[in-house]
C-alpha cells in the first residue's frame, strides 16, 4: 500500500505540472518581459507552504542571474517594506488569492507604483485584481486525500517558477562562466571553475623520460613521482608517448618486456591529451570514458608540461 500511496502522489504531482503547459502564453510572456527590463530587484513573496515555495523561486532567480529576495508578508508590514524600492518588482504565491497578510502589503506595494506579477489559481481573487500579470497555477486536486495540505499546488507554483527563472537566463543571455562566479563555493563550483592546470602535478612534479632511456629508467622516474606514468619525449622536449604501469604489465604478461629496452619501443605512441586551459571535469569525462588513471598535459607546442591523475580529481570531489 505504500508504494501504491506514493505513486499516486506523484501521478498526481506530475498531471499539476503537465497542466502548467498549454496555459504558458501571452501572460507568461509578458511576466518575462517585465523582470527582464526591472531595473531594481525582484521581491518574491508567499506564506505558509507557499511561502517556501516564494524562497526557493527568489534562490532561483538570484542564482541565475535576476537579482531577486523572499520577503515575509508578517515581517513586510512590521518594517521589512522598508526594504523595498520603487524600481523593484514583485512576484506574489498565493493559491486562494486571498491571504490577509499578503493583501496588507500589497496594498502599500501597489502605492508605491511597483509592477505585481501574481501565481494564483482564482482569477477573480484580491490577489489577481491587484496584478499586472496573472499566472494560473491551478490543479484539479491536491495530492491529500482530503485534498487539504497543499501539495500539487505548491508543486505546479515551484515548477512554474523554474520555468520563470530559466527563460530569463536564456532572455539574458546568462553564460556557464558567469553562473560559476555567483556559485563558488563546494562543488558546483569547482565543477565551473576549477581548471586542469589547477590540479595537474607540474614542474618536478611532471615525470619525464627522453625516448631514448630505457624501461629501467622510466621505472625509477614512475616510482619516485609515485603516479605510476611518464611522459616521453624527444630532445626539444615534445611529447613522443606516454607508459604507465598498465602498459608493463600487458607487456610484461606477453613476455616481450626487457628493463634494458628503449622505453620508445614499448611506450604508447601518439596519446590521448589534455590542455591546462580545460576544465578539471573534462579530465574527468575522458579518464572515466577510456578507463585511464593519468592524462599527459601539454602546452600549443605539444610538450608534457603537467600531468594529472584520477586520484587527485577525487580528492577535489570531482570523480
Amino acid at each position: 500500500m505504500v508504494i501504491k500511496h506514493a505513486k499516486e502522489v506523484l501521478k498526481i504531482e506530475s498531471k499539476a505540472i503537465k497542466k502548467l503547459i498549454p496555459r504558458l502564453g501571452r501572460d507568461f510572456t509578458k511576466a518575462v518581459n517585465l523582470i527582464n527590463s526591472c531595473k531594481g530587484r525582484v521581491i518574491v513573496t508567499g506564506i505558509g507552504k507557499s511561502g517556501l515555495v516564494a524562497r526557493k523561486i527568489a534562490a532561483t532567480l538570484a542564482s541565475t542571474g535576476t537579482p531577486a529576495f523572499f520577503l515575509h508578508p508578517a515581517e513586510g508590514i512590521h518594517g521589512d517594506l522598508g526594504m523595498v524600492m520603487k524600481n523593484d518588482i514583485v512576484i506574489a504565491l498565493s493559491y486562494s488569492g486571498e491571504s490577509e497578510e499578503m493583501g496588507r502589503i500589497l496594498s502599500v506595494i501597489k502605492r508605491m507604483g511597483l509592477k505585481l506579477i501574481a501565481f494564483t489559481a482564482k482569477q477573480k481573487s484580491s490577489l489577481a485584481v491587484y496584478s499586472d500579470v496573472v499566472l494560473d497555477v491551478s490543479v484539479q486536486k491536491e495530492a491529500c486525500p482530503y485534498n487539504l495540505a497543499p501539495t500539487a499546488s505548491t508543486t505546479a507554483m515551484l515548477a512554474l517558477g523554474d520555468a520563470l527563472a530559466i527563460s530569463l537566463l536564456y532572455k539574458k543571455g546568462f553564460k556557464k562562466e558567469t553562473f560559476a562566479t555567483l556559485h563558488p563555493g563546494g562543488n558546483l563550483g569547482k565543477k565551473l571553475l576549477l581548471k586542469v592546470a589547477d590540479v595537474m602535478h607540474k614542474g618536478k612534479d611532471n615525470p619525464l623520460i627522453n625516448e631514448k632511456k630505457t624501461v629501467r629508467e622510466a621505472l625509477l622516474i614512475m616510482t619516485s613521482c609515485r603516479l605510476g606514468a611518464v611522459s616521453v619525449v624527444d630532445k626539444n622536449g615534445r611529447l613522443k608517448g606516454f607508459f604507465t604501469d598498465g602498459d608493463l604489465r600487458r607487456h610484461w604478461q606477453k613476455g616481450d618486456v626487457s628493463l634494458k629496452k628503449k622505453i620508445a619501443d614499448i611506450m604508447t605512441r601518439n596519446p590521448i591529451t589534455i590542455t591546462p586551459d580545460k576544465l578539471a571535469t573534462e579530465a574527468v569525462r575522458l579518464i572515466q570514458e577510456k578507463n585511464f588513471d593519468n592524462i599527459p598535459v601539454v602546452d600549443k607546442k605539444n610538450r608534457p608540461i603537467g600531468i594529472i591523475d584520477e586520484r587527485d580529481l577525487l580528492k577535489e570531489g570531482l570523480g
